[in-house]
């Protein structure tokens, strides 16, 4: 899972493995370590809301994700789903969960387990 942070913007973007492990067990997370602590990023299912929301404790960003989208994601044409979650300061901050496309440009990077890109020339 990739995580990109930009103001009060946030996106996280899956590969195929990790969508269906999503969809499967309604939890995914992923760390980062450093020497005084631990970053922590999770995408979790939840009941009873919309849309996706947000919290940061604890080290942790966790989006929450509906629970009524979560069954279906995996196997959908669906690509994303985004929000502008109101902050209780009444500031938003636009989040942004999708499939992880390989890239048109080369990269260094292993894309194997990402969805093709429907931009390809085929």
């Amino acid at each position: 899972m990739k995580i990109r942070i930009q103001g009060n913007s946030i996106r996280f973007r899956l590969s195929k493995t990790e969508v269906e492990t999503f969809c499967k067990m309604g939890y995914y997370s992923q760390k980062t370590e450093f020497n005084s602590n631990t970053f922590i990023y999770t995408l979790k299912s939840k009941e009873g809301i919309p849309n996706l929301s947000a919290d940061f404790a604890a080290n942790t960003i966790t989006i929450f994700f509906p629970s009524v989208e979560k069954d279906t994601w995996a196997d959908s044409s669906q690509v994303g789903y985004q929000n502008n979650f109101i902050l209780n300061n009444g500031h938003a901050l636009s989040i942004l969960v999708e499939k992880d496309f390989v890239c048109l440009d080369d990269r260094d990077e292993d894309e194997s387990d990402n969805y093709p890109n429907p931009n390809v020339q085929k």
